[in-house]
């Protein structure tokens, strides 16, 4: 087998509507991605499983159970990004999926090149500034992050992270003790230019916190700076 036959990603495409599913995976598939189609929300695990996508994307409305349930049960165990698809669009829903687990959403009616950049953008990797093998593990108190196996611990303990969520933890920590704004994060980590209306950083600094015992109300670890961005404060992690 050739190395492009081995390198080609693999996508999960969960969606009830059969027509909509086959139009996108075959364009998907046009792409150069290798996708395989499920069509109800309580067999999505069992797929996973046996497939083990590089990616998922997420339908809500699934039969057997709703794209959230879903995503809210993958998450423990599966580390790649999700991309949920939504016929609304309500900040309520795009909240809602990022703080159970997704990465990115596009809404409803999809457009191929919109999707298509999202997957893009979600796969891609080296987003991040480069760092020499030297600065491949961070050190801060309590907290380790290692980017080479992508493995973060806290008083000993893993701290089960999103795809993007140690792509951000690791941003902010490899410039401890400096202001990062949004534009900057969200270019970084999600892979586009930020359009001043999505809330999927703030949503992930949120779920960060919670992960690492920090506040959202009085946050000590990962402040909030009022109108220029978040500061990783370096002493904050005994």
């Amino acid at each position: 087998m050739s190395d492009s036959k081995l390198s080609v990603k693999k996508i999960l495409l969960v969606e009830d509507d059969r027509q909509l599913s086959d139009l996108v995976a075959e364009f998907l598939e046009s792409e150069g991605y290798h996708v395989k189609q499920e069509f109800r929300g309580d067999t999505v695990e069992k797929r996973v499983d046996k497939f083990v996508p590089d990616l998922i994307i997420l339908d809500i409305m699934l039969p057997g159970k709703d794209g959230f349930a879903v995503c809210k049960d993958l998450r423990p165990g599966y580390k790649g990004p999700i991309l949920m698809l939504t016929a609304k669009g309500t900040d309520f829903d795009q909240v809602l999926g990022l703080e159970i687990g997704a990465d990115d959403y596009v809404i409803k009616p999809v457009e191929p090149r919109v999707l298509l950049a999202r997957v893009n953008a979600l796969l891609r990797r080296g987003q991040l500034p480069s760092e020499g093998k030297e600065n491949a593990e961070i050190d801060c108190g309590e907290l380790h992050i290692s980017r080479g196996s992508r493995q973060v611990t806290l008083h000993g303990k893993n701290v089960d992270l999103t795809s993007q969520e140690f792509d951000l933890l690791w941003l902010l920590a490899s410039r401890s003790g400096e202001v990062q704004n949004r534009d900057y994060i969200y270019k970084a980590v999600v892979g586009r230019e930020y359009d001043g209306m999505d809330r999927s950083v703030d949503v992930r600094i949120s779920r960060l916190r919670k992960k690492l015992h920090d506040s959202n109300e009085t946050p000590f670890r990962i402040k909030t700076i009022w109108g220029q961005g978040y500061l990783f404060v370096p002493d904050a992690w005994s």
